[in-house]
């Protein structure tokens, strides 16, 4: 078999150990093997890289194991060409599993060329890519707050919602604000809390607000209140933060946003994801592929058996 990197390191990487392989060696004799374990705090990494260098080496390969590659890849990346492997293409010989075996293995798939490299973003882009993911993440929680304070008006039947299409936009908050201060709404107070085309149904208003709510309810829906309002104001401050990450992709907002159905939010997560580095993905094809859109072929005796399952979404299945 071909050798095509001459000095590589295998890392087998866990929460408090790295166990690293380095082999090194010309084509077409035996490598030299070198193994050391190394623990995982900053001051050992360090060292970790000082003797790699040491040992001349040019290429590096370890496992997307699950977060705990991403203080390494922080800390090589610029000294070395790193190689993130998805761990369910690089498994070893069943039976024969050892750490120390593990990074050996790895070494060997690399000296080989082995290993197909998982895409890794340049930090700029894993940044927005963090932020944009954790803006999801609490638009979701926001959501559902939102549906708990609906089902405990339901249940204390006050049915704003059936009056008000979104009880969240403004005539529905100042009338929410009123129902959490003092837990009811006088008639008289509605016509002064609503705004626009709701103050025509006035006394819809005040019947569906007519309700039994209790203290246990109120105090329910005063917790998720505050919570929506503080889940707000962090959407907003990282809304502030990606649009200060995104003054450096103009071009490719302005093209992004260019399409159909396509805004701002849209364009920001789908930049992150993806990156401006198009040479990752030789085709659409490549890109559909690694998006998880494209269903696989299951043939056999020129017999097609099955089409498999479009698989999870890249940042599911696929390290960062």
């Amino acid at each position: 078999m071909d050798t095509l990197i001459t000095h590589g390191a295998g890392m087998d990487v866990h929460q408090k150990e790295i166990v690293v392989c380095v082999m090194t060696g010309p084509e077409g004799e035996k490598p030299n093997i070198e193994i050391r374990s190394f623990p995982t705090m900053t001051r050992d990494l360090y060292e970790m890289l000082r003797w790699l260098e040491s040992k001349n080496v040019t290429h590096i390969a370890m496992e997307s194991t699950g977060i705990y590659w991403k203080p390494i890849y922080n800390i090589l990346e610029g000294y070395f060409e790193i190689i993130l492997a998805n761990a369910q293409r690089i498994k070893n010989v069943p039976g024969r599993k050892t750490d120390v075996s593990d990074a050996e293995w790895i070494a060997r798939l690399l000296r080989h060329g082995l290993i197909e490299p998982s895409f890794v973003p340049p930090p700029m882009i894993r940044e927005l890519r963090e932020l944009t993911r954790l803006r999801k993440k609490w638009v979701a929680h926001l959501t559902a707050e939102k549906n708990r304070i609906q089902k405990v008006l339901e249940c204390s039947n006050i049915k704003l919602g059936t009056v008000i299409s979104d009880i969240f936009g403004v005539s529905g908050r100042n009338l929410l604000k009123r129902l959490v201060e003092q837990g009811y709404v006088d008639a008289d107070e509605i016509a002064g809390c609503v705004k626009g085309p709701v103050k025509k149904k006035v006394f819809e208003l005040s019947e569906s607000l007519f309700g039994n709510l209790n203290e246990h309810q109120i105090f329910m829906i005063r917790h998720s209140w505050d919570h929506i309002c503080y889940i707000e104001k962090s959407i907003q401050e990282l809304d502030k933060r990606i649009d200060d990450l995104l003054k450096g992709f103009r071009e490719e907002m302005e093209i992004l946003q260019s399409m159909p159905g396509m805004n701002r939010i849209t364009a920001a997560a789908v930049l992150a994801e993806i990156g401006t580095d198009m040479s990752q993905f030789p085709s659409a094809a490549h890109l559909s592929s690694w998006a998880g859109l494209s269903p696989g072929n299951h043939e056999s005796a020129g017999k097609k058996k099955y089409a498999h399952r479009s698989r999870k979404s890249p940042h599911q299945s696929k390290p960062l």
